[in-house]
């Protein structure tokens, strides 16, 4: 039995949406609620403490893998 060790196991949403969001959050001046109402702009519900924890968790692997190449 294969063992899926993806950090995005158990996650609602895709992988590339959180990418994503988590991107955008560490590129531009936007707030945790900001994101909430975009969300929900495009039909997604979304809690804005759901996007925090996003950040608080792949933020610090993006900087980690990004550094070298800045």
């Amino acid at each position: 039995m294969k063992q899926n060790n993806s950090p995005f196991r158990w996650r609602h949403f895709e992988p590339t949406i959180i990418l994503l969001w988590v991107w955008w959050y560490c590129r531009y001046q936007l707030s945790y609620r900001d994101f909430e109402e975009m969300m929900s702009e495009r039909g997604l519900s979304l809690n804005h403490t759901t996007v925090w924890r996003w950040v608080q968790h792949y933020a610090p692997e993006f900087n980690r893998r990004m550094r070298p190449h800045l």
